[in-house]
């Protein structure tokens, strides 16, 4: 029977989180809780946001209004502005790391601190041993929500003793399951062909950690006394898994079926069922096994489907399963353990009288798991937080935001022109205007350059940045030449070398390229092939001459050290280096010169920048200082007299000599993009936000607020121009251009999608 709300009317809920026909757990969870409280509570509006992951979405059902992406951070807050402006009354967000973008789902974030009404999470994971990041986002999600809720008591005890939530922030709501009769297996037998036999059944999306190799290995003992056995292995290949290993898992456990002679018996029905399917076969299942492999699951909703289903259930001892299964619910067995687990089965098979009590309690416990009653329980939690909410000091959010508290919008990443400069051969180096211009051919600067971007762009969206990594790592491994361990720069478009041996600087360039590859990089291969390259091209960088080259490759063993901080080697190369800045940094600097060199050139920002993350890798402090005080004193160099002070840089024309003439033009975009990135690793070492405004101030170079307010960025192409003249733009966007523009919109896209508040960053 339909219930109506009472006292405080909730008219209007949103449900974040995966939506049907998504193909995962999240998914099914959210829109069956969606549909419940559609179906208890009619005069109450419910609404739906899911979380997008792949580029095209999905075909969705009306009860969803807004959809966003996954890795992009722009459209969680859109999706705030949607909420706070629809009369939005409750959110109830489904949150698990997994689901939503940045490191440990960070993004989450972003939308929830802009909220105005009260938010409801349901915590579908709790870590017990979170890694920084992990709890850092977890505790915001906390502070940010006005209840949680979990689905075992276990988790309650995580939440206050892990993570130092109060008890009374937390409801234990179960989770819910579709309500059904308690029924003879022999009923639903016929519609599968299992008539007369003995079904065993796990169900789910398939990926290595089900375990299911364990009862395959099990059955062997388990069909010497019960031959007429099946196992049904239901359930398609995780999306994911499928995406980027194929079907190898699946195809491992018929192998593994094969060798153990008991292919006969076991059955893969490779497929997301509806609920109503997955209703009858749960219903022809005599027992059912969860032989998951890690016991640091918090809830699992294929065991609370087939529990309240009143089936046999054996499982391994994951923590929910441990706590559902208590009391004689169902019976636990080592983790793979085939010899536990046919013991067990045997065991259930052997005494009918034991195992339909079984049956019978774990029924009786799930009564109070069926959807309408968690309808009725997630109605009271939400009522609860209305009521909290309304009587807290807590001020509302404002939606308008003066600026310094929410900067201007970054433009959409557009990838027009960075494809139409890129061939089979790799970035084209120049262009006429738009138009590539063959006759300049390539180099591995700018190749190196848009392997960075392309790896930088795999946090946003996988699939077209994987396709141009791997043409532009293609062309620096054609560049490396084996002969003198050097990589050759210039490449003309009949695709001819010009030279045995390319520049320090795109020498130390290429390296920073290989290890972005290796510390950032998801792609097995490509870090194969950039380990090699890195490993052997390393060495020449400590005979060069160039800091800039120096700088460029320390950026690059910093990005390499992500992974591979242990590398005596590397760290040996690094310092070696490092020490050289700094020695150069203290023989140049005087109290009106704080530089390396007696002139500022090109790329100035990486050297200050490669001086600081070395100090602060190190650790070394006086080099951390340095780096900084030479970097505030550029910062304070190409900044206008103006009101607010726009950047200029360093004009390429005549460059600027220790007690000479400061060429004003022309300005290049790279020194922008080195700026960006340079005040962006100040705000990470330091937490100063004054570096996010010196980024910003830099970057907005490119978006007009520069000596003659025209946007070098060309918003129509998706490229950027290749300066600023004392008059004029310099019309033709070659890949340099372009490519500093995108890897300073991604870094600084990255950087503001890990800040959890205005002062909080994951680091």
């Amino acid at each position: 029977m339909p219930k109506e709300i009472t006292n405080k009317s909730i008219n209007r809920i949103a449900f974040i989180g995966n939506y049907i026909p998504r193909q995962c757990g999240i998914a099914t969870f959210t829109t069956d809780l969606s549909e419940a409280i559609a179906l208890e509570f009619p005069k109450t509006t419910c609404i739906a946001l899911p979380v997008n992951d792949v580029e095209e979405g999905y075909d969705y059902p009306s009860r969803v209004r807004f959809e966003f992406t996954e890795k992009d951070i722009e459209s969680y807050l859109r999706a705030s502005d949607f909420l706070n402006i629809n009369n939005v009354d409750i959110v109830s967000l489904q949150f698990e790391y997994g689901i939503f973008g940045g490191k440990a789902g960070s993004h989450i974030i972003a939308l929830l601190r802009e909220l105005r009404m009260p938010i409801v999470t349901t915590l579908h994971t709790i870590l017990r041993d979170p890694n920084p990041e992990q709890r850092l986002v977890l505790d915001k999600v906390a502070s940010l929500s006005d209840r949680l809720v979990v689905m075992s008591k276990r988790g309650a005890e995580f939440l206050r003793d892990v993570y130092n939530i109060p008890a009374a922030k937390i409801d234990l709501i179960h989770h819910g399951i579709p309500d059904v009769p308690f029924v003879d297996p022999s009923f639903h037998k016929d519609l599968f062909g299992v008539e007369g036999k003995i079904v065993l059944l796990s169900f789910g999306l398939l990926s290595p950690n089900k375990g299911i190799e364990t009862v395959i290995s099990a059955l062997p003992k388990i069909l010497e006394r019960y031959p007429n056995v099946v196992y049904i292995v239901l359930g398609e290949t995780h999306p994911h898994v499928k995406r980027h290993e194929g079907e190898t898992y699946r195809l491992s456990l018929q192998w593994l079926a094969q060798e153990k002679n008991v292919e006969s018996q076991v059955i893969f029905y490779n497929r997301f069922v509806s609920l109503d399917e997955l209703v009858r076969f749960i219903g022809a299942t005599d027992i059912y096994i969860t032989p998951y492999l890690n016991k640091a699951q918090i809830t699992s909703g294929t065991l609370a489907y087939t529990l309240g289903a009143g089936k046999a259930v054996i499982s391994t001892p994951y923590w929910y399963a441990e706590e559902m299964l208590a009391d004689e619910r169902g019976v636990l067995v080592p983790f793979k353990d085939p010899d536990s687990l046919s013991d067990q089965v045997i065991r259930l098979l052997d005494d009918e009288q034991s195992r339909h009590a079984m049956r019978k309690r774990a029924y009786m416990f799930g009564r109070d798991m069926i959807w309408s009653k968690v309808a009725e329980h997630y109605m009271e939690s939400f009522q609860r937080a209305r009521t909290e909410r309304m009587h807290t000091t807590k001020l509302p959010v404002r939606i308008v935001k003066p600026l310094d508290e929410r900067p201007g919008e970054l433009p959409p990443l557009k990838l027009d022109h960075l494809l139409r400069m890129t061939d089979d051969t790799g970035m084209l180096q120049h262009a006429i205007f738009t138009i590539p211009n063959f006759n300049e051919g390539y180099s591995i600067d700018d190749n190196a350059r848009a392997l960075i971007v392309s790896v930088l762009m795999e946090a946003i969206f996988d699939g077209e940045a994987t396709k141009l990594a791997s043409g532009y790592l293609a062309f620096i491994l054609y560049a490396f030449n084996s002969e003198n361990q050097h990589f050759r720069n210039f490449l003309n478009y009949r695709r001819e070398w010009l030279e045995s041996s390319g520049s320090d600087d795109s020498h130390g360039r290429t390296i920073w390229a290989l290890g972005t590859v290796l510390g950032r990089s998801k792609t097995p291969s490509f870090q194969s092939i950039a380990g090699r390259l890195f490993e052997q091209s390393l060495p020449a960088i400590v005979k060069m001459k160039s800091p800039r080259a120096w700088s460029f490759a320390l950026m690059g063993i910093h990005e390499y050290s992500f992974r591979f901080a242990g590398d005596s080697k590397v760290s040996h190369v690094r310092l070696e280096l490092a020490e050289r800045l700094l020695t150069l940094y203290k023989k140049n600097r005087t109290d009106d010169w704080r530089w390396f060199e007696n002139s500022l050139s090109y790329c100035n920002a990486a050297l200050p920048h490669a001086l600081m993350i070395c100090g602060n890798s190190i650790p070394n402090a006086e080099m951390t200082e340095f780096g900084i005080e030479a970097l505030s004193w550029l910062a304070a160099l190409q900044k206008s007299d103006s009101v607010g002070g726009h950047f200029i840089s360093i004009g390429s024309n005549g460059f600027y000599t220790k007690n000479g003439v400061r060429a004003r033009f022309d300005q290049q975009p790279v020194e922008a993009q080195t700026m960006v990135s340079a005040c962006l690793e100040a705000y990470r070492i330091t937490g100063d936000g004054k570096w996010r405004k010196e980024a910003r101030r830099a970057f907005e170079w490119f978006l007009g607020r520069n000596d003659l307010n025209l946007s070098i960025y060309d918003p129509i192409s998706g490229g950027c121009r290749d300066g600023l003249h004392s008059d004029r733009l310099n019309e033709n966007q070659g890949a340099e251009s372009t490519l500093a523009f995108l890897q300073a919109l991604l870094e600084l896209r990255l950087t503001e999608t890990t800040i959890l508040s205005l002062e909080t960053e994951i680091k």
